[in-house]
């Protein structure tokens, strides 16, 4: 699902994003939520998976004016994760993160990348492509330049959930890009 989100480009520089693991969700600009059974894809839907058909809970894909949330509510329990511009948090992102939440194993992994203004235009247009066509995506275009964007997509496997996300900041040439994971112990 690819949408035209309508505010300002509040987190302007890829310096300033922080990531924060918990906490409560933020107000959003769109949200799109998903069953893990259905991100199971066809060749575990039928039969529901572990649980016996019943819904093995929900994953919630949520941008934000200062980029984005993730939560996940299944199993053992609820998992938060914030990317984004976070008042009082001047930390840059962390290269790998890898914690025990709520019964989950969780893992985070973020780069930056430096592209030229052509590659890097080409680049957002690719995977913005990408997630407009992806059944479990989200992104949004912010006002003013097709290539300021945050987008979300996410799979799930029979323990595991996984996602990643790309904030595109054209005015420096940078694509900060996250890999997130949750396998249940």
């Amino acid at each position: 699902m690819l949408t035209t989100l309508q505010t300002s480009y509040t987190d302007t520089r890829a310096g300033d994003l922080a990531w924060c693991l918990g906490g409560e969700p933020l107000p959003a600009l769109a949200v799109r939520d998903l069953s893990l059974d259905h991100l199971s894809g066809p060749a575990r839907g039928g039969d529901g998976g572990p649980g016996g058909g019943r819904s093995r809970g929900t994953l919630q894909l949520r941008l934000l004016g200062a980029s984005h949330q993730v939560v996940l509510a299944a199993g053992p329990g609820e998992c938060l994760e914030t990317v984004a511009c976070l008042p009082g948090r001047r930390t840059p992102l962390p290269a790998r993160v890898a914690e025990q939440v709520a019964g989950w194993e969780y893992e985070f992994a973020a780069r930056i990348e430096e592209l030229p203004p052509h590659v890097f235009a080409a680049r957002a247009q690719e995977l913005l492509s990408l997630v407009e066509g992806h059944p479990y995506a989200l992104a949004g275009v912010f006002p003013g330049d097709p290539s300021a964007f945050t987008a979300l997509v996410a799979h799930c496997e029979e323990r595991r959930v996984l996602w990643r996300t790309w904030h595109a900041y054209p005015q420096e040439g940078r694509l900060v890009c996250t890999r997130s994971s949750l396998v249940v112990r």
